[in-house]
């Protein structure tokens, strides 16, 4: 009996085997028929466009597609997005699909991976064209390292002018754009042409899996290098009919360190030659509706902010209480107030769910790490959150003004974050209404007798929590 059941385990362990390796093969037996690279070097946020059409030239269904990064890249990716394309020219659309990263066994000088699931495998001799996105942060470095107040920001960028892929590519162009015309070196390869802001490498043809040749450009950014080392948002709710956001964060200039005496007036009497890589100010986008908003930092309120509202959005221009030179950095707190009955709502199975944003308001900054807390009334039992990325999370505890058994907090974190992960995200949960008597109870029991010292501290604590 038991030799038989030994049998019976191999056998089924070289079944999985062989299909294992009929699905490697089908996988490897892909080609690139053309790939059009776009890079996007115009702010601190780098951002590729791929174009792929790929050809299924074995003899099996391929139901994934591979795609290939060196190991520092990889590390500094924030975000992949696929989708394929469907229809013809005038009517084509495109379909999302799912992106995992894997593990690139044959790859060499480690490199890494994700795999771009199918919804409809590819069949053999098929084509299909895909859309690519993917987003690097911390990939401009500042070159010199420090400048003086007047001097103009210099970075390079390091990269390849043949795309890193498992597939023979037939033909590949590579197209690199600039903030300005202002280059002062760049890898030459043949073909390689310049036009204005655009360098373009290519076409290429024939080349074998993962081929690489390394591209270095120096160039002028004056673009802000706005990154946010921490962001914490708190996101409470109270089904008396308001949500109250608070946002502490700590901001720096990721950009080349200033050096030299910082001058004021030379900054104000001539901006477009002074500091022109700092912080003058931040734009933040606030949902409709916003109310009792603040802007303040460990001194007080700061008074240099102006907000505009209308039905659509809402933005909240701010200046630090001094701009911000590569290397300076800053912490403040902004505050807001919205309507509960535009993000809280009730589910089909009678729990009730919050839809709000994940991300960080203001805008193109990147955020290192930012911790997005979710507080739920007391007496809330079961949340989970859905959110369209991955991202870590738990559950922690919150005690306020007349709490009992304190208020679940979902806690979702994840870092690297850009303005692409600005996107909806829910957090569902159970509440029975009862629960809404327990503080005006514990505030109606203030009317017996007591010191009126008390019973004013006692009803102020009352107001404080209301509100």
């Amino acid at each position: 009996m038991e030799t038989l059941l030994k049998a019976r385990l191999a056998l089924i362990f070289s079944i999985l085997t062989h299909v294992s390796l009929l699905i490697c093969a089908s996988s490897h037996e892909l080609q690139i028929v053309n790939a059009e690279k776009r890079i996007d070097l115009t702010s601190h946020i780098v951002k590729v466009f791929l174009t792929l059409k790929v050809e299924n030239t074995g003899t099996l269904p391929a139901s994934d597609v591979l795609l290939a990064f060196p190991p520092t890249e990889f590390d500094r990716l924030s975000l992949v997005k696929a989708a394929i394309a469907t229809g013809k020219k005038k009517k084509r659309s495109y379909v999302p699909l799912d992106v995992k990263p894997i593990e690139l066994l044959d790859a060499p000088n480690g490199a890494k991976g994700f795999s771009i699931s199918l919804i409809n495998p590819l069949s053999p001799g098929a084509t299909a064209t895909f859309e690519v996105l993917y987003i690097s942060t911390h990939s401009l470095k500042p070159f010199p390292e420090e400048i003086s107040q007047s001097e103009s920001q210099l970075v390079y960028y390091h990269d390849s002018a043949f795309m890193l892929s498992p597939y023979h590519i037939k033909q590949q162009s590579t197209f690199i754009k600039t903030p300005s015309t202002k280059v002062e070196s760049f890898t030459k390869l043949e073909p390689t042409n310049r036009a204005s802001k655009e360098i373009r490498y290519g076409p290429y043809e024939d080349r074998p899996p993962y081929s690489f040749s390394p591209i270095l450009l120096h160039f002028e950014n004056n673009y802000p290098f706005a990154v946010v080392e921490e962001l914490v948002r708190e996101v409470e709710i109270s089904h008396w009919g308001s949500i109250q956001i608070t946002e502490h964060y700590k901001l720096a200039h990721a950009g080349a360190r200033h050096k030299g005496v910082f001058s004021r007036v030379e900054y104000q009497s001539k901006p477009s030659l002074s500091g022109v890589s700092s912080f003058r100010h931040l734009l933040a986008r606030l949902p409709p509706k916003v109310h009792s908003v603040y802007y303040r930092d460990e001194i007080g309120n700061i008074s240099s902010s102006h907000l505009r509202k209308d039905f659509q959005k809402s933005e909240l221009e701010i200046e630090p209480r001094y701009p911000l030179f590569g290397g300076w950095k800053a912490t403040f707190v902004i505050g807001y107030g919205l309507p509960l009955q535009d993000f809280l709502f009730e589910s089909s199975d009678g729990r009730r769910y919050l839809n709000f944003t994940f991300g960080c308001p203001l805008a193109e900054t990147v955020v290192d790490k930012l911790t997005l807390k979710v507080v739920l009334p007391e007496g809330s039992t079961g949340p989970t959150a859905v959110v369209p990325f991955q991202v870590e999370q738990h559950l922690e505890k919150k005690y306020s003004y007349l709490d009992v058994v304190g208020r679940t907090v979902v806690v979702l974190e994840k870092k690297n974050v850009v303005p692409e992960h600005n996107s909806h995200f829910q957090v569902y949960y159970s509440f029975n209404p009862i629960f809404m008597l327990a503080e005006p109870l514990i505030c109606s029991n203030l009317s017996l007798p007591t010191p009126k010292g008390k019973m004013e501290e006692s009803w102020n604590i009352c107001l404080m929590r209301e509100t």
